[in-house]
């Protein structure tokens, strides 16, 4: 590979990192960690902000609208790559990076002030969803910039190690967050915190805020813009050059399906959806859940770094084609195990006593309500509705036509009725006794109420939860410094940040609201994993097929 130009001057490729060049780098992280702390507060207290800006809906669809709220910020993501990265590209690295801070802090800080749905209304859903969507786009413009002022620093033959330590920033950033919420949480108790405490996270995050401007105004511009900006050869149309011409395009194409959609499923199924899985399938207490994640983010963390640096040897797409493999071979029978690690009395009473739905199939609606309007009066509906606000998982069975749906609990049937037509009483004393005989022969087949922490596997949870983020190391890791390779320097910021926002905004930030929406219809607590094995199987073709390794590509190349 030919000597790197650095500020118009060769740098021999053996050359180690300058102290300037590892204190923009440390000071670029720290930065993007705040950003991301900001980001996932939302994410780690769903449920809770459900409760607050969503009261005025049923609890299964709460729970699935208050991570649509969630996903709100990923959706605008793609569109803060397009607007900050043409910004990027034209007036340069720094100065974006200073703008999408600002857009990220003053959003979260808002948040922890918002009055709920009791004091405002709709109003106040409304604001919040206003709020996530700034957050959204000013974190469309941070990773782009992030990862290509890092690598553009990086000594060649290193990009891989160097730009890991930004992949670990996202990881970090949800580390501090369930750290500070943990923190709250046990400071002022439970109850203190549904209904007040939650907002301290978010109003914290100003001082954070503090601190990320002090760093970003201190950084040095990227000395391969710098180099770029001197010769005249900066782009005056980015996003034409980016997305205009076929050759970048088709690159960019390859980048989503066959890199970026992939990892970000598997990235939010080792981190996010996990901590739902053991909360809501699993029946787990929040402060145990969180503390698990935690134990599990702490300790398998560091293989960003070490994907990052194996990659500068062998490659960065077998390492990422790697994790999507194992993900798709692996996530039923090790979601299997943390079943049987997390809750055994749950597990056990699957196996010996499983729950059937057997129902007219014409009966049975989609079980989403987002709007909170629609009456499910069907048998087959009202008695899936008492299972899901149970979270209890069951199977489908098609009925005659006509006959009322029936639950079957290991040897016990429990016939549902239909609700259309009958008097308010009637209805409420045939509700009461529905529930009331699900609930006893639930409990008679030893389906537990919640979790027990003392039956619980903890090292085995933890052994699980390892993985699954090692799973995300593997196809994270590597992963900034190969969109970095894929594309020229005047469009570097451009081109990378939309195929990541795409893959991680609209693929990666929709997983946990489309698997709980998977779930809430077949019944299954692990259908919902098919959305991640999916996603990942068609990356893993297609990035094996089509997309070219990158590790020996010169990134000062600007055509």
């Amino acid at each position: 590979m030919a000597a790197t130009m650095q500020g118009g001057k060769p740098v021999p490729a053996s050359r180690p990192m300058t102290k300037e060049e590892r204190k923009v780098i440390l000071a670029s992280s720290i930065g993007t960690v705040f950003e991301w702390y900001d980001f996932y507060l939302y994410g780690t207290l769903a449920v809770i902000i459900g409760n607050q800006f969503f009261s005025a809906l049923d609890p299964a669809s709460r729970t699935i609208f208050s991570l649509l709220a969630f996903a709100a910020g990923f959706i605008v993501r793609p569109f803060g790559a397009l607007v900050f990265g043409r910004l990027g590209d034209m007036i340069g690295r720094k100065y974006t990076f200073l703008v999408t801070i600002l857009l990220m802090g003053l959003s979260t800080f808002i948040v922890g002030l918002l009055p709920g749905y009791a004091s405002i209304g709709v109003a106040a859903p409304i604001i919040l969803i206003i709020l996530r969507m700034l957050q959204g786009l000013a974190l469309g413009g941070e990773y782009g910039g992030a990862a290509t002022y890092v690598a553009e620093h990086a000594p060649p033959g290193k990009r891989g190690f160097y730009t890991s330590w930004i992949q670990t920033t996202a990881t970090l950033g949800l580390f501090l967050s369930l750290l500070v919420i943990l923190g709250v949480r046990t400071a002022i108790g439970e109850t203190a915190f549904a209904e007040w405490g939650w907002r301290i996270p978010f109003l914290v995050s100003i001082l954070l805020l503090g601190v990320s401007v002090y760093i970003r105004l201190s950084m040095n511009e990227s000395p391969a813009f710098v180099k770029m900006k001197a010769e005249g050869k900066v782009s005056k149309a980015p996003l034409t050059e980016s997305f205009g011409q076929w050759r970048n395009l088709k690159i960019v194409i390859l980048a989503l399906v066959g890199l970026t959609a992939g990892q970000a499923v598997v990235w939010y199924t080792g981190q996010f959806y996990a901590l739902f899985f053991l909360t809501g399938a699993l029946k787990l207490d929040g402060a145990t859940a969180n503390i698990l994640i935690a134990i599990s983010l702490v300790i398998a963390t560091p293989f960003f770094v070490i994907f990052g640096s194996l990659s500068d040897r062998i490659g960065r797409k077998p390492i990422i084609m790697a994790g999507c493999l194992l993900a798709v071979l692996t996530y039923f029978p090790v979601f299997n195990a943390l079943t049987k690690a997390v809750n055994p009395d749950l597990a056990a009473a699957q196996a010996k006593n499983q729950v059937v739905v057997t129902a007219d199939p014409k009966e049975c609606s989609f079980q989403f309500n987002p709007t909170g309007t629609s009456k499910f009066t069907s048998s087959c509906d009202i008695a899936k509705q008492v299972l899901s606000s149970s979270s209890v998982s069951y199977e489908n069975v098609a009925g005659p036509a006509g006959a009322p749906a029936t639950i079957k609990i290991g040897e016990q049937v429990i016939t549902s009725y239909n609700a259309a037509g009958l008097p308010a009483d009637e209805l409420k004393a045939k509700d009461s006794a529905l529930k009331k005989a699900v609930t006893d022969d639930l409990k008679a087949a030893g389906y537990p109420a919640k979790a027990d922490p003392a039956k619980m596997n903890t090292f085995m949870t933890i052994v699980i939860l390892v993985y699954l983020v090692i799973l995300v190391t593997m196809v994270y890791g590597p992963i900034a410094a190969m969109l970095v390779e894929m594309f020229p320097t005047r469009i570097r910021y451009t081109s990378m940040s939309l195929p990541y926002h795409i893959g991680n905004g609209w693929f990666g930030g929709l997983l946990p609201a489309t698997a709980l929406a998977i779930v809430a219809q077949t019944g299954n607590m692990y259908n919902g994993l098919w959305y991640p094995i999916i996603i990942a199987a068609v990356t893993l073709v297609i990035g094996t097929l089509f997309v070219k390794e990158t590790k020996d590509n010169d990134i000062y190349a600007n055509d």
